[in-house]
């Protein structure tokens, strides 16, 4: 039977791979190159405790999926990746550290004339933060808290009994490396606490005889179990659960390699990790620690600053408001300055024309300018109204205290829907204009977040539209009732594409729009740049769309479950990636139309979750200068050799070929000096 579709899981790791693949190249800066690997640590920690989990419970559900064991698969390609990764740390990054006067000790002891330093250090600093635990009978409901890194120590009493202990690595009170610098030679030499604490268990285990030491780590499943959603407070029932998700069930026990097989049976018996992934790592674990390696102060170590550009149409001394009425704008971070989202809040909080402000949120930025503005602008006489999403995974807690802060000032609050999230990134203000309503809103790909507006690429649609907006009120006014969209079905979009009630059907005609003109002869493409592409019904349109002759050019950052390039089916869809100093997050979707492009942005990948447990929303970009500026941007990614990658039919990320006389294009760098140069449509 002909496989139609990448598993979603070996496809998410293929995307981590091609971020190792940029901590392996060598035109990256080290630090970068190092933030990359930290990148990586990182995501592969998430996916053990967010989909590890998933796909434990669906093998006992299912004797059998695609016939094969699709953990086990998953255990191969991590194991590769692992050791790829210590390769380029050790064989790439840690030489070219050294060639630069920085000696990071790494799988080695501690060098003599550093040792009385770290002696000094360990006594000082880091003793006062151990909390050794003998493994002994009376032990036996420990729980060790999610990626926190443990030490594994076999001791010996005089008389040669053995025990088994544990004591912590506490990087969350301390750096995880210590540094010291010799000024007469220029040098750095930098210890991992890790080592530290290893070279003086003796210390610690006083009376006894130091054997072995391992050191490892536990992560555990990160879901909030809110089956019952349905009933009384969310945001207590979030508040209670959010405290257990670091002593979830264990999905991986990761292990420093050469333990014996009885020590690590007793391990696991005695931690009661028998259903979790036993995984030998490296002796160091957490390795997204790497991006905090001391070596920010050294030169060409880190990218080039590239200053946010400011958007000068959205700038004036003008009210933002009366510049919305004149046009609509479009505002691409984090190239361009996030000034302008800060703007249209800070105004709309003391404009006395300002009668309503209405905004979804779904991760808030922890010291959020955004909030406060909302605070104020209650607190100055607005009726605010603010949709936050509690279910948006890590960002429960940070979202549920601002959630609690707003409300104090007098925010109306509206919590989560039961059984949805709310994915939509919008917002919108109501002013009173010669005595009638006047809309202003703001359409984005992103976050309403100012910090990550400083790392992720995305799309802000500034509009006085009213057509637009008064579809946006009628959305809030539907949050309001916490409900699902088939419990309220008389509301019903034309220009707006929102999950639940007409996104995905909406995308299927625009489609087959395509489809008709090309076998009519007509060219028909379509481009669409998204983080995530799983959903089948989707996945097997653009399949139709393709053997129909229509030309598909995907940008999927993440996840594809798309097959590229297979006969009769696929040959005319081609695959990028871009990796590089920005997270590329925008969600763009374009269909020629005969030669009169229909553009759309929004917060809308192509997931299962999108499609059937999500509200989105996606506007279309109507002024012809904006669907412009849209569509050269996404032919200069589509142009790029330099950070693209091209995904074969195989999930491996394929460098474009080049010659000598190639002209290198890299997206990111060919954006930002066109919008610094002010020469985008």
């Amino acid at each position: 039977m002909e496989i139609c579709f990448f598993d979603r899981d070996i496809s998410w790791l293929s995307f981590n791979h091609r971020v190792l693949m940029e901590a392996a190249d060598n035109n990256v800066p080290l630090l970068e190159r190092l933030k990359f690997l930290s990148i990586y640590s990182s995501n592969l920690d998430e996916f053990y405790r967010v989909r590890i989990p998933v796909l434990l419970s669906l093998k006992e559900i299912e004797h059998k999926r695609n016939d094969t064991d699709i953990v086990q698969n998953i255990s191969t390609i991590v194991s590769s990746q692992m050791k790829e990764l210590g390769a380029v740390l050790v064989e790439q990054i840690i030489p070219q550290l050294k060639s630069q006067d920085i000696y990071l000790v790494y799988n080695e002891a501690i060098p003599q004339f550093l040792q009385n330093d770290c002696t000094t250090y360990f006594i000082d600093k880091v003793a006062g933060f151990l909390q050794p635990v003998l493994l002994n009978e009376k032990i036996t409901d420990l729980l060790i808290e999610n990626n926190t890194l443990q030490i594994l120590v076999l001791l010996a009493d005089s008389t040669g009994k053995e025990y088994l202990a544990m004591v912590n690595i506490p990087c969350i009170n301390l750096p995880r490396f210590y540094y010291k610098n010799n000024v007469e030679t220029n040098t750095r030499f930098i210890v991992f606490l890790d080592d530290i604490i290893k070279a003086n268990l003796h210390k610690v285990f006083a009376n006894f005889t130091i054997k072995e030491s391992y050191s490892f780590k536990i992560t555990r499943d990160a879901a909030l179990d809110l089956a019952d959603e349905y009933e009384g407070d969310i945001a207590a029932k979030i508040k209670q659960q959010i405290k257990k998700r670091d002593f979830g069930l264990a999905t991986r026990f990761l292990y420093q390699p050469g333990i014996s097989r009885r020590i690590l049976q007793a391990v696991v018996d005695k931690l009661n990790l028998k259903n979790a992934n036993i995984v030998a790592g490296g002796n160091y674990h957490n390795l997204k620690d790497l991006a905090k390696l001391p070596i920010a102060d050294k030169e060409n170590f880190v990218f080039e600053k590239q200053a946010p550009i400011i958007n000068k149409a959205l700038s004036s001394t003008d009210s933002i408001f009366n510049l919305l009425a004149k046009k609509d704008h479009l505002l691409h971070t984090p190239y361009e300055s996030y000034y302008p989202v800060i703007r249209f809040f800070n105004e709309a909080s003391v404009d006395s024309t300002v009668t309503e402000i209405y905004i979804a949120l779904y991760r808030v930025a922890h010291n959020s300018m955004i909030g406060n503005s909302l605070i104020s602008a209650a607190k100055n006489g607005k009726k605010v109204t603010v949709f936050i999403e509690l279910k948006a995974r890590f960002d429960e807690e940070n979202n549920l205290n601002w959630a609690l802060k707003m409300k104090e000032a007098g925010v109306k609050i509206i919590y989560s829907i039961p059984g949805l999230k709310v994915h939509a990134k919008v917002a919108l203000v109501k002013r009173i204009e010669k005595n009638r309503p006047r809309y202003y809103g703001l359409f984005s790909t992103g976050n309403f977040n100012e910090n990550t507006a400083n790392v992720y690429t995305d799309h802000i649609l500034f509009t006085a539209n009213t057509t637009l907006l008064r579809e946006l009120e009628l959305l809030f006014i539907f949050f309001s009732y916490r409900v699902k969209p088939k419990k309220h079905p008389t509301l019903q979009f034309e220009h707006l594409l929102v999950g639940q009630f007409n996104l995905q059907q909406k995308f299927i005609e625009l489609i087959d729009n395509e489809i008709a003109f090309a076998k009519q002869g007509i060219a028909a493409t379509i481009i669409i740049k998204i983080n995530s592409l799983e959903e089948k019904v989707m996945i097997n349109k653009l399949y139709e769309a393709s053997n129909a002759g229509v030309q598909i050019k995907l940008i999927v950052r993440g996840i594809c479950c798309l097959i590229p390039g297979m006969a009769n089916k696929s040959e005319h869809i081609t695959v990028a990636r871009i990796v590089d100093r920005y997270l590329e997050h925008g969600r763009v979707f374009t269909f020629s139309n005969n030669n009169n492009p229909l553009v759309f942005i929004g917060s809308s990948d192509w997931m299962n979750r999108s499609m059937y447990r999500r509200i989105e929303v996606c506007v279309p970009i109507y002024e012809a200068i904006l669907k412009e500026q849209i569509i050269q941007l996404l032919n200069i990614q589509l142009s790029d050799n330099v950070k693209a990658t091209i995904l074969n039919n195989q999930l491996q990320n394929l460098k474009r070929e080049k010659s000598d006389l190639t002209e290198l294009i890299q997206s990111q760098k060919v954006i930002y000096e066109l919008l610094h140069c002010e020469q985008l449509t």
